[in-house]
């Protein structure tokens, strides 16, 4: 089916002090007449800021890590504080909800996966406002706070509410064709939004045709500032066959303010009958597959890394690049569905070490053979491959001063032909672990095995670090040696990821798999006068 843009005029649920009023706002634009507060931004920490999870991946860093009180002393202690219904459709791939929630000043800010936006009281899960965007996309998407605007995107447009009131304050269509579409929370800095398309897959297909881009837009006014296209638009000679590039996750910034991104794969994949094993798309694909550094005021390409070339599997690099420090020298490191954690200098985009997680059977070098054209070297169908398209690690990972965590994912894909398998043969059907990897050398300190599929990345407070399983189970594990502290059941299945703000752990149901199940969003809170003992 295919799917319409959103209306300019969206469907505003504003509440206040219990009373709720029905009200559609016509989309505004930069002139509206209230005066816009200034777009300043709260300073970053190591440990979080503030204690509040102010970006979608904690910090402006993507370190996934919070200050506050919830460590190894207490976090038993949890209990359930409120629930909040999730009102996208859950009968869709892949559910209802997949996203990080921004905690700022209190307000719980959030979207699911038809693009509607909810801010909520996260001390009582009362609603504030929702937006009701009706845009689905496969996600996982998400929201930015800065200067009193929540950024965000639909299936096709870019746009800025009022943190406040929900109000639309400007929006701006960034896609140029139905193939292409935006399915990331955009990132915040220096009153830009960063955000990138990639090729949709909801019409079926490759996505033939679209191009992934990323924008640098002001945020004040909506205006373009620059465009840097992950891949040519030629699509290497054959735009009506392939498709590539753009991102899936946030990027970071660093102090200078230039900005680190992870772009995704290259299609179609595996190829066609025509041109079997992505050779519509001859050479390595730049800059698919690749860690890019951008000039954030110009757009301007500083260096890059690519780890895959002429991607044939669908083994994105998709996760967001985490910036830490390593005896005292800048690094940055990402992962993605290769099933490999990758460091780097963050001055010079030297790979400083690449480490393998999770299960792999010996494909890992297919796409060279499938580059130079050496086909009769390459599987014979029907073909079991680990990692497969879910696979290695599939969601944003986390760091603290020493050791990165990631959660990995053994689920398979079997291949018949040219043609991709079916996606999620179950989504349940795999197992996976937590991987601690140290800083210095990328060598394993601990794995912890997991019996299901782990969707949600990884979240650390303290001295433990967080993760999700398919089956609605929240996991929390000793930093240090990786021992279980805690475990709880969501209301439903869930490939959410787990956020902390103060005393408060977010995480969601977006998937329910039975009639038993529930889509909702999950608060946990510490009882009061439980405080543990801060960043460690």
């Amino acid at each position: 089916m295919r799917l319409k843009p959103s209306s300019s005029r969206t469907a505003v649920r504003l509440t206040a002090c219990g009373a709720v009023a029905a009200i559609v706002l016509a989309g505004t634009g930069p002139s509206a007449a209230q005066p816009e507060p200034a777009l300043t931004s709260s300073a970053d920490h190591r440990c979080g800021s503030r204690g509040s999870w102010e970006h979608p991946n904690a910090d402006r860093h993507n370190t996934r890590r919070v200050r506050g009180p919830i460590d190894s002393t207490n976090v038993a202690d949890l209990e359930v504080a409120w629930t909040v219904p999730i009102k996208a459709p859950t009968d869709r791939w892949p559910g209802s909800y997949a996203t990080n929630p921004i905690v700022v000043d209190g307000v719980m800010y959030s979207q699911d996966l038809d693009s509607n936006v909810y801010a909520i009281d996260v001390r009582t899960g009362r609603e504030v406002w929702t937006v009701m965007m009706g845009s689905y996309t496969n996600g996982p998407n998400g929201v930015a706070v800065s200067g009193g605007r929540v950024f965000g995107a639909t299936l096709t447009d870019v746009f800025a509410l009022d943190a406040r009131t929900g109000r639309e304050l400007w929006r701006r269509k960034i896609t140029r064709n139905a193939n292409e579409g935006i399915d990331m929370a955009p990132g915040v800095n220096n009153n830009t939004v960063y955000i990138a398309t990639v090729p949709s897959l909801l019409h079926g297909g490759f996505g033939a045709g679209a191009v992934g881009v990323v924008w640098a837009i002001d945020a004040r006014t909506g205006a373009t500032r620059w465009t840097w296209d992950t891949v040519p638009r030629d699509l290497w000679g054959h735009p009506e066959i392939n498709s590539g590039g753009g991102a899936w996750y946030p990027p970071s910034f660093d102090e200078r303010g230039d900005l680190y991104l992870a772009v995704s794969n290259p299609g179609p994949f595996l190829g066609t009958e025509e041109y079997p094993w992505g050779s519509s798309r001859p050479g390595p694909n730049l800059y698919t597959n690749s860690i890019v550094k951008l000039d954030g005021r110009t757009g301007r390409l500083i260096w890059y890394r690519q780890e895959l070339p002429h991607d044939i599997y669908d083994w994105d690099l998709q996760n967001s690049p985490i910036l830490t420090t390593v005896g005292g020298r800048r690094v940055v490191l990402t992962s993605g569905k290769t099933g490999f954690v990758y460091m780097y200098d963050r001055d010079s985009g030297k790979r400083l070490w690449k480490t393998p997680v999770g299960r792999h059977n010996g494909h890992d070098d297919d796409n060279l053979l499938a580059m130079a054209g050496r086909f009769d070297e390459l599987p014979s169908f029907p073909a079991e491959l680990y990692p497969g398209v879910l696979g290695g690690v599939p969601a944003p990972g986390a760091v603290d001063r020493d050791t990165v965590y990631v959660a990995v994912n053994d689920l398979s894909a079997t291949w018949t032909s040219q043609l991709p398998p079916p996606i999620f043969p179950s989504f349940s059907a795999g197992s996976g672990a937590v991987v601690a990897l140290d800083l210095a050398t990328g060598r394993a300190r601990w794995t912890f095995s997991l019996d299901q599929s782990p969707y949600g990345g990884t979240t650390i407070s303290n001295d433990l670090v967080f993760t999700t399983t398919f089956d609605g189970t929240i996991h929390a594990f000793n930093a240090k040696n990786g021992r279980l502290a805690w475990r709880v059941k969501l209301p439903g299945s869930t490939n959410s990821p787990v956020v902390i703000s103060g005393d408060i752990l977010l995480s969601a149901s977006g998937w329910p798999q039975s009639a038993e199940e529930r889509a909702e969003i999950v608060a946990y809170r510490l009882p009061s006068k439980r405080g543990g003992k801060g960043c460690s």
